[in-house]
């Protein structure tokens, strides 16, 4: 089974001179957890992780801590802002290199390159390097399990 035949078409991207705050208008209205940077003519550029954008947010220990069981309320903390010129900057100071398969790809394939970049959501190009669609980990899930939970045929 090919990537295409589970994935989105309808893509929300921002194109290469959005801006931060755009970038997370867009994460938070459309409730995404990856964000595809396009240039004019459609093709995947970088992507915008919502992880990378919390990063932003996030006091430093966060990352360091493996153990958070013991703290009942964060306080303060909880009130992270992200700095106006922060939010100004172009999204391409923050996008992370453009991680995609092409459309013809398997989902297998798509299963080890996701796992292998620490993927829930996998960009779909075509052989120009344009965005087509967009899978995320359940897509490819499902749909190597509907492939592989269905009946052999010719088996006897």
């Amino acid at each position: 089974m090919l990537i295409e035949s589970v994935m989105k078409r309808e893509v929300v991207s921002i194109g290469h001179q959005g801006r931060l705050q755009e970038a997370i208008d867009l994460l938070i209205g459309n409730r995404i957890g990856i964000l595809p940077v396009v240039n004019a003519e459609g093709v995947l550029i970088g992507i915008v992780r919502l992880r990378d954008l919390l990063e932003l947010v996030l006091p430093a220990f966060v990352a360091m801590v493996e153990d958070y069981d013991f703290v009942q309320d964060f306080g303060r903390l909880e009130m992270g802002k992200i700095p106006e010129e922060v939010r100004a900057a172009p999204v391409r100071d923050i996008m992370a290199e453009p991680l995609a398969v092409e459309v013809g790809s398997g989902l297998l394939r798509a299963h080890a390159f996701m796992r292998q970049h620490n993927l829930h959501d996998l960009p779909v190009v075509n052989g120009e390097g344009r965005l087509v669609g967009l899978a995320s980990w359940v897509d490819v899930g499902v749909g190597f399990l509907k492939s592989a939970s269905e009946p052999q045929s010719g088996a006897s």
